[in-house]
Parts: C-alpha cells; sequence; structure tokens
C-alpha cells in the first residue's frame, strides 16, 4: 500500500509535493509556483524508489534522494527510510522538512 505513494505521480502528489509530471523517468515537481526535476534512477517494487535532482545531475554530483520499505520479518511492521544529502549547515533544516512531509504522508494513508 505505501509504495505507490513512493513512487508515482499522483502518490507523491499526495503528500510531497502540489504536483508532478513524469516522462519516463524524469520527474517534475511542482511547489507552490517553483519547480524542480528529478531523475529517477533506482526503483524495486515494494522496496525502494530513488531520484536524483537532475540539478545535482548537471553539475555531476551523484547525490540522491530515496525512499525505502523495510518490513521486520516477525511483526511484519513497515518503515520507511529516507536517505537524503544536505549541506551540513542545512542538516536540521531537511530534518525538520522531512518530518513535516512524513507527517502528511501518515496522514494520506491514514495511520
Amino acid at each position: 500500500m505505501l509504495f505507490p505513494f513512493l513512487s508515482t505521480p499522483s502518490g507523491l502528489s499526495e503528500w510531497f509535493c502540489d504536483d508532478v509530471n513524469s516522462r519516463g523517468e524524469l520527474f517534475t515537481f511542482f511547489w507552490d509556483g517553483s519547480e524542480e526535476s528529478a531523475k529517477l534512477i533506482g526503483k524495486k517494487k515494494d522496496k525502494y524508489v530513488r531520484f536524483r535532482w537532475t540539478s545535482a545531475e548537471e553539475e555531476g554530483e551523484k547525490t540522491y534522494f530515496e525512499f525505502r520499505i523495510d518490513v521486520d520479518e516477525l511483526t511484519s511492521d513497515a518503515s520507511l527510510m529516507i536517505v537524503d544529502f544536505a549541506e551540513e549547515a542545512e542538516v536540521e533544516e531537511s530534518k525538520l522538512l522531512w518530518d513535516s512531509q512524513v507527517h502528511d504522508l501518515l496522514r494520506v494513508i491514514g495511520s
């Protein structure tokens, strides 16, 4: 149930941004009149999805952001792991942003 919210334009637009357009592996995210594009660089159904911002790719950076679902074998509890790269001075701000985004996701999926 969680994976479509992390990997599809309609799912991502429910919690991550205002709207998403995609053309193959290129996703364009829209927030309050601004937009940012990312390339889908990895995906395994029900496991993870990984994107790289096109601006980072153009600058030769190997950074990415990833949504990974880990399921505990004993309890079947699912955990969402988010990997993102930030400048040292922006780490706390990034954590707060992701906390807010995940809160929105939990609200959307009814948890």
